[in-house]
């Protein structure tokens, strides 16, 4: 396993942060995708499932030098071009890698085991694998570095969090899938295999059900969050089109204002709400998550058709009237 810590894995995982980076500026996923097939993590990730599954310390010392220094390599690179380019702006792939959650946790759980299925396969492409591993591992890694650069330690944090997560989900699975397999050394103990096994990977395993606790309120609370403002949207959409005559545009949530949650929505019709509509639109609007108060606030856009001739009609949804 110290052969993953050589120049050429440094070089491999150095170029992948490169590409990455630039991906993640450029908004593309195929690009940031494209960055991982040369990347090299995979190694050291199985490497570190095999040491605890064989509780093998010299194997875990060298696979863990050799995943840190590779995770390190990335983000320094990321951290150095995220500098160089500070003008760039924070796109939707880099914000996206900032807020992990319970899917997330699943997804490297997965990932984990077909890595650890595809080493040990002889029919399996460990490349193809290697890629769907990098994937979970070099994008995050770029973000926080680019993060950094640019001082939003939060967001950077968050990032980081979704690359430990990743880490501890790929390497657990892969220990699981590689200890399932024979991959252990026989013991002459009165223990049982899975015992032992637990006890290899405790702190894993540890880790994982705080995460899996952790990530699945987040994601109710994000879900709940979710169909609020899905219905909300429907709701004055309806009731706009309905009682008002005009048409909705779009629709802002604001949670900046203490107790409050400000729903802004753009209307489009030929006469504005009156003071009285606006309020009974916003008493048929969904009480949020957080049980604040909310408060409508609405942005009129008087619209009308007009010819040589002068003005013909008022434009209501890609209707007319006279």
């Amino acid at each position: 396993m110290a052969r993953f810590l050589s120049i050429p894995y440094m070089l491999m995982n150095v170029l992948a942060a490169t590409i990455a980076t630039y991906g993640l500026f450029a908004n593309s996923p195929a690009v940031v995708i494209s960055a991982m097939i040369v990347a090299m993590l995979l190694g050291p990730i199985v490497g570190v499932s095999l040491a605890l599954v064989d509780i093998d310390v010299k194997l875990l010392l060298k696979s863990l030098t050799s995943l840190l220094a590779g995770a390190m390599g990335v983000m320094v690179t990321a951290f150095i071009i995220g500098t160089i380019h500070k003008d760039m702006p924070i796109t939707n792939e880099i914000m996206v890698r900032t807020a992990p959650n319970l899917l997330d946790l699943m997804v490297a759980l997965a990932g984990g085991a077909a890595g650890a299925y595809a080493t040990i396969s002889p029919r399996l492409s460990i490349a193809v694998v290697g890629v769907a591993i990098a994937v979970a591992l070099v994008p995050p890694l770029t973000a926080s570095g680019i993060l950094f650069a640019r001082g939003e330690f939060a967001l950077a944090s968050g990032a980081l969090l979704l690359i430990f997560t990743n880490m501890v989900a790929i390497q657990f699975a892969s220990s699981v899938v590689l200890w399932l397999s024979g991959f252990r050394r026989m013991r002459r103990t009165s223990e049982q295999p899975w015992l032992i096994f637990a006890k290899g990977n405790v702190i894993s395993i540890v880790v994982l059900l705080a995460l899996a606790v952790l990530f699945t309120t987040s994601l109710r609370r994000i879900v709940a969050r979710q169909l609020y403002e899905a219905s909300t949207r429907f709701t004055l959409q309806e009731v706009i089109k309905d009682s008002v005559g005009s048409h909705l545009v779009a629709v802002q949530f604001d949670e900046t204002v203490p107790g409050k949650n400000i729903v802004r929505a753009v209307v489009r019709g030929p006469n504005p709400p009156s003071p009285a509509q606006v309020a009974e639109l916003e008493a048929k609007i969904p009480i949020p998550p957080d049980r604040k108060t909310v408060e409508l606030r609405i942005r009129f856009v008087q619209t009308m058709i007009i010819n040589k001739d002068g003005p013909l009609y008022w434009d209501v949804e890609f209707g007319t009237s006279e």
